[in-house]
């Protein structure tokens, strides 16, 4: 049996969440999706589409999509769905959940690594996150869990755009990609994507990712977030560093950042597991997400790894190709993470 792939779908108050996913529940797509939705979500989506005062968990909607809502954890939910599918009294071929606006997607993402039942059912594809453009600036200033949200996204839907002025939206890109430069932005209107922008983005698995991206962390894509950083007090006239009415911050308040490193020298392999295990250890919890293509002594092929949190995993990808410059990049993302440490350690893996 395939996998069933699982979008977790994060995003603050107000930024959207309910309109993109009453669309994927109502629309005509031809696609079983079951949608799990935290019934502590602040703006419910049965209000608006389903029986309110239904005391059934898993209701099924008039295009095949069914929407459940968690009353016990999320581990338990998945394996009800997964029993019901099991025995035909279910038919749904995917997975989304909406995570509260308040909710750290990172514990969600760790179920389905951490759990070997659930792991052998599903198959994580992605995290989702919307950002409302209008109340961006003061959401990322003032809730960490909004930055977090950000930290985690394999993909960045920005909504709200028409509310406010197109330098802002430039800002608030500039500054996102500051934070996360792995996840795509796009700017969505009244939850208007495409399916395809939605699902099956594989965010999460190792070879294709790369597949996708070749440039994963090309030098000059991200000239602009690596070297961005100002000796202090030295002026900067981005605009998303002005201070003024628009709630902008300087981007080096936001404690979720992210920074990229690239050898050209191969790794010692057992070098760097020491190092990765006791950064892992002590940093794990600020740890967002992390992911790298790296160069081993000892294989003609890449070694792929990545993480969350404290659980990080590695696997051997494609072979390096005869012409191909064997450089290692990895991209950390995470909370307040001594970037000095990270680097001179990684230096000193090298061969």
């Amino acid at each position: 049996m395939a996998l069933i792939p699982v979008t977790i779908l994060t995003g603050f108050l107000g930024s959207g969440k309910t309109t993109l996913l009453k669309r994927v529940l109502t629309e005509a797509h031809g696609q079983k999706i079951a949608v799990i939705e935290n019934e502590f979500g602040e703006e419910n989506i049965d209000n608006d589409i389903l029986v309110s005062n239904t005391e059934e968990q898993i209701i099924q909607m008039s295009n095949g999509c069914i929407c459940c809502t968690i009353r016990e954890d999320l581990r338990e939910t998945l394996q009800l769905l997964a029993a019901k599918r099991r025995k035909g009294m279910l038919d749904f071929e995917r997975i989304v959940i909406e995570t509260t606006g308040l909710a750290d997607p990172g514990p969600v993402a760790q179920t389905f690594f951490m759990d070997e039942e659930i792991a052998e059912t599903y198959l994580l594809d992605s995290i989702l996150t919307l950002v409302g453009a209008k109340h961006a600036a003061q959401q990322l200033n003032d809730r960490q869990e909004a930055r977090r949200q950000v930290g985690f996204a394999d993909q960045i839907f920005i909504s709200k755009t028409d509310l406010v002025a197109p330098e802002e939206v430039e800002a608030l890109k500039h500054r996102l990609a500051h934070m996360n430069p792995r996840a795509a932005q796009k700017a969505v209107h009244f939850g208007e994507v495409a399916l395809s922008e939605v699902f099956d983005l594989r965010g999460f698995n190792l070879n294709a990712k790369l597949d996708i991206d070749p440039d994963f962390l090309k030098e000059d894509d991200h000239d602009h977030h690596d070297h961005h950083d100002h000796a202090p007090g030295e002026a900067c006239n981005h605009p998303s560093h002005q201070h003024g009415g628009h709630g902008h911050h300087h981007h080096h308040d936001d404690d979720v950042k992210s920074f990229a490193y690239k050898a050209e020298r191969p790794f010692d392999p057992a070098k760097l597991e020491d190092f990765l295990g006791a950064i892992v250890n002590i940093y794990g919890p600020r740890m967002l997400r992390y992911k790298g293509v790296l160069n081993m002594q000892g294989t003609e092929r890449k070694v792929i790894f990545q993480g969350v949190h404290q659980l990080m995993g590695s696997d051997l990808g494609p072979q390096w190709g005869p012409d191909e410059a064997r450089i290692s990049k990895m991209v950390f993302i995470g909370i307040d993470l001594p970037r000095d440490i990270f680097l001179q350690g990684l230096e000193q893996c090298l061969v």
